[in-house]
C-alpha cells in the first residue's frame, strides 16, 4: 500500500471512530457523571433581554453582544446608585466656587436666609447657613468654629468626618479644628487643637447659626468676628478669612441626572485617593471606565448605554421616594410620613446589612450626614419626616389646597417648620413666598384653642389662615419636610403624630 492510500485509509478510519466516539452517550463512558439540568445551559435561553444562544455551551456572538451591554447597563445604574454621595459633594462645592466661595479661605453665608433662587437639596428658610469646602491637597486646614452653632463636616463621599458646634467635641464653644489630609505623616501640634484625620482630599462644612430674639445680623456678625479658616502652613501668619453672602444668588449644587453625572463622579475619583471608597465601590466604578489617573473617554456604545442607566437610576431613585417598598421608610403605619433615615443610623445600617435603597433614597433627596441627625436624642439635634403623598397616597398636587393638622402641644424645645420642595429640582418651591414654607415663630400664626396648629397649603390661603398658609403653584408637584429643632419624649415614642395632607373641599 503506498503513502497516499495508507493516507486515505487513516482518514476512513478516523472518520469511523470519530462519528462512534460522538454517537456515545455520556453514561455510555467510562468516565461519566451525573449531570443534574440545573448546571446546564440550553442551546436557546430566552430571558427579558432576548433569546441567548450557545452551541453546548459557547455563547454565539450575539449573544456576548446582548449580555455585555446588559452588564454594562447594570453597573451603569448601580454606579449612578452608589455614586451620588460623591457627585452631591462635587457639586455642591463646584456651585459655591462659582459664587466666589474659595477652598480653604472662604466661607458662603445665607445673611437674609436661603431662598429658592440658589438650588440646594433640603435647605430650609428658618436659620442662616455657613458653607466652605477644604481641601486638603495641600497640607493640613485649620478651622475656627464659631460659638453657638450646630453642623457637620462630611467627607468627599458624603461620610461623616466630625461634628463643629453644640454636637461637636468643642460643645458649642467654638475652638480650633485640625483636618489632616489621608496617610498624612507630617508633625500634629496638638494644643490648642481638635485633631481630625480625614479619609479624603476634599471636605464639606456647613453648619446652622441659631439666631436669638430674631436678630439675625447678630448672628451674623458673630461668625464674621469668630469664625476663619486657613492652610496650617500659613496659621504664623493669620491670613483673613473671607465671607461672601450667598442669600437671593442664583446658583447650582445639585448633582446632574443626564450622562454629565460620570464626568462629575469621574472628577471626584480623580481628585481624590484610589482607594477613597471600598475596593468593590472601586471595581464598580472602574467596569464603567471611571478609573483613577485614566482618562474617562466612552466610546459611542458605552455613552449610549450609560445615558440609558442614568436614567434608569434617577427612575429608580425617584421610586423610592414616592412609592417606597420598605416599610421601615415609614414612620406610622397609619400616616404617609416617610423617615430618610431608616433605622436612625445616618451609616443606613441595620445589623450587619447596608440598607442600600435607604443609603441611595437620602443621597438622591438630601444632604448632610451626622449621627445628630439620624439619631437625634430627646432636646438635643434635629428631627425630620418627609411627606410626598396625601392621606389619599397621591403625590402632592401644587394646583390643589391641603390642610394639615399638628397635634398639640408640638414637641419640639427649640421650633418646628415645614419646608416645601420642587419635585423636579428637589431644591425649595419657587413661588412668591420668600420662606418657601412656614414655623412657629412667622409673624401671626394662628394656633387652635387645643394648641394645634392648622396649616394649608396651596395656591391661595383659605378665608381667614392667611398667617397659616403655605403657597404652592398650580401644575407643580412639590413634597414637604417637617423639621422639629430639639424634639422631645412624644416625638420618640411616637404618642405625638403629625396629621397627613387633606384636601380641603
Amino acid at each position: 500500500m503506498n503513502s497516499r492510500s495508507m493516507l486515505l485509509f487513516s482518514g476512513v478510519i478516523l472518520t469511523v471512530f470519530g462519528n462512534l466516539g460522538s454517537a456515545l452517550s455520556a453514561d455510555q463512558l467510562k468516565y461519566s457523571a451525573k449531570i443534574p439540568s440545573s448546571i446546564v445551559t440550553p442551546d436557546v435561553v430566552h430571558t427579558s433581554i432576548g433569546a441567548l444562544h450557545y452551541k453546548d455551551g459557547a455563547p454565539d456572538k450575539n449573544t456576548v453582544t446582548l449580555v455585555y451591554d446588559q452588564l454594562d447597563l447594570s453597573r451603569g445604574i448601580e454606579t449612578f446608585m452608589q455614586g451620588m454621595p460623591a457627585t452631591s459633594v462635587y457639586a455642591i462645592c463646584r456651585g459655591l466656587s462659582e459664587v466666589g466661595v474659595r477652598e480653604n479661605q472662604t466661607f458662603g453665608m445665607t445673611e437674609s436666609l436661603m431662598d429658592a433662587r440658589s438650588l440646594f437639596l433640603t435647605a430650609n428658610t428658618t436659620t442662616p447657613y455657613v458653607l466652605s469646602c477644604l481641601n486638603l491637597n495641600t497640607g493640613p486646614v485649620v478651622l475656627q468654629a464659631p460659638p453657638g452653632v450646630l453642623g457637620p463636616v462630611d467627607d468627599a463621599y458624603f461620610r461623616w468626618v466630625t461634628d463643629i458646634g453644640l454636637t461637636g467635641p468643642d460643645a458649642g464653644k467654638g475652638g480650633k479644628y485640625l483636618f489632616l489630609p489621608p496617610g498624612y505623616s507630617g508633625s500634629v501640634p496638638t494644643e490648642g487643637y481638635h485633631v481630625i484625620k480625614s479619609s479624603t482630599n476634599r471636605l464639606l462644612v456647613f453648619f446652622r447659626v441659631f439666631v436669638e430674639h430674631g436678630d439675625i445680623a447678630a448672628a451674623v456678625k458673630s461668625v464674621k468676628t469668630n469664625n476663619q479658616v486657613y492652610p496650617l502652613a500659613a496659621a504664623q501668619t493669620s491670613p483673613q478669612t473671607t465671607f461672601v453672602d450667598i442669600s437671593g444668588k442664583q446658583f447650582n449644587t445639585i448633582s446632574s441626572n443626564t450622562f454629565e453625572f460620570y464626568d462629575e463622579l469621574n472628577s471626584v475619583v480623580q481628585s481624590e485617593p484610589a482607594n477613597f471608597v471600598p475596593p468593590e465601590t472601586v471595581g464598580l466604578f472602574a467596569a464603567i471606565g471611571i478609573k483613577k489617573d485614566k482618562p474617562f473617554s466612552p466610546d459611542a456604545r458605552m455613552k449610549k448605554i450609560l445615558t440609558d442607566a442614568v436614567a434608569i437610576g434617577n427612575g429608580a431613585a425617584r421610586a423610592l421616594l414616592w412609592a417606597p417598598r420598605d416599610p421601615r421608610t415609614k414612620f406610622y403605619a397609619d400616616r404617609q410620613w416617610e423617615t430618610p433615615f431608616v433605622g436612625n443610623s445616618y451609616l443606613f445600617a441595620d445589623g450587619a446589612e447596608r440598607i442600600l435603597d435607604a443609603r441611595s433614597m437620602f443621597f438622591y433627596y438630601a444632604t448632610g450626614i451626622t449621627p445628630a441627625m439620624a439619631d437625634a436624642k430627646p432636646g438635643t439635634g434635629s428631627a425630620y419626616a418627609v411627606a410626598f403623598l396625601d392621606s389619599k397616597g397621591n403625590a402632592l398636587d401644587g394646583g390643589k389646597t391641603y390642610k394639615l393638622t399638628l397635634p398639640g402641644p408640638v414637641p419640639a424645645k427649640q421650633f418646628w417648620s415645614f419646608a416645601v420642595y420642587s419635585n423636579q429640582s428637589r431644591s425649595l418651591l419657587e413661588t412668591d413666598q420668600k420662606s418657601a414654607g412656614i414655623d412657629n415663630a412667622a409673624p401671626g400664626l394662628k394656633a387652635n384653642s387645643d394648641g394645634s396648629y392648622t396649616v394649608s397649603f396651596g395656591p391661595k390661603p383659605p378665608m381667614g389662615q392667611e398667617k397659616n398658609w403655605v403657597q404652592t403653584m398650580p401644575g407643580k408637584g412639590y413634597n414637604v419636610i417637617l423639621r422639629l429643632y430639639g424634639p422631645l419624649e412624644p416625638w420618640f415614642d411616637k404618642s405625638w403624630k403629625p396629621g397627613d395632607f387633606e384636601l380641603s373641599h
